[in-house]
């Protein structure tokens, strides 16, 4: 792939703090793509809320911000900086959550600032169970009886017509956070509160 020469500055989006199922790997990955980038003669602007990484050193990036990774913590940064682009892959789901947000609120197309990496819509169809769903339908991909749920409600409702044993994913979420076999009816109520807090937007699969 020929080098996109239209592209001087990058802002790469860390994952924050160090969780279950996200953790130092994107540290590392997001170092090595700093220093990749910075390799071809591109500027790379760091943003991460966690101090205790390799990527906030000042050998890594040329800017670094120690901000919480929020959208108005974003907009700061545009603000003061020339961005051309964004990198959301090298910060796990934290950074595409984000990526998503900010686009919703129109701050990519405001300041002119490319998704490099992945774009919205692959977004969109990966971590949206339903979504993904229907692409394996699209394609002929044999899927398990499935149904979504944005409520307790929903959740019970679902079970019924389902059955036992079940599968909950929650929508938005890495490492398998709030997801879980639930083999018993007595079992269901709880697993299911887990996954409808566990997901952003209160979707469960």
């Amino acid at each position: 792939m020929p080098k996109n020469t239209s592209i001087k500055s990058v802002l790469i989006i860390g994952s924050g703090p160090i969780i279950i199922g996200q953790a130092c790997e994107f540290d590392y990955a997001g170092s090595q793509a700093a220093l990749s980038l910075k390799d071809e003669g591109i500027s790379v602007t760091i943003i991460n809320s966690n101090p205790a990484t390799i990527m906030t050193d000042k050998v890594i990036g040329d800017h670094v911000y120690l901000l919480p990774l929020t959208c108005e913590s974003i907009e700061q940064i545009l603000q003061e900086q020339q961005i051309d682009a964004v990198l959301p892959t090298m910060g796990g789901q934290t950074a595409l959550n984000l990526c998503i947000s900010a686009d919703e609120q129109g701050i990519w197309e405001k300041y002119g600032v490319k998704i490099i990496g992945v774009d919205i819509a692959a977004i969109e169809k990966t971590e949206n169970r339903e979504a993904f769903r229907q692409l394996m339908v699209d394609i002929g991909v044999g899927v398990a009886t499935s149904k979504i749920a944005n409520s307790f409600l929903e959740g019970k409702e679902a079970a019924q017509d389902i059955g036992f044993p079940l599968v909950i994913r929650p929508s938005y979420t890495l490492g398998g956070k709030g997801a879980g076999f639930v083999h018993k009816k007595e079992d269901f109520d709880a697993a299911l509160s887990r996954g409808l807090q566990a997901s952003p937007t209160h979707e469960v699969l």
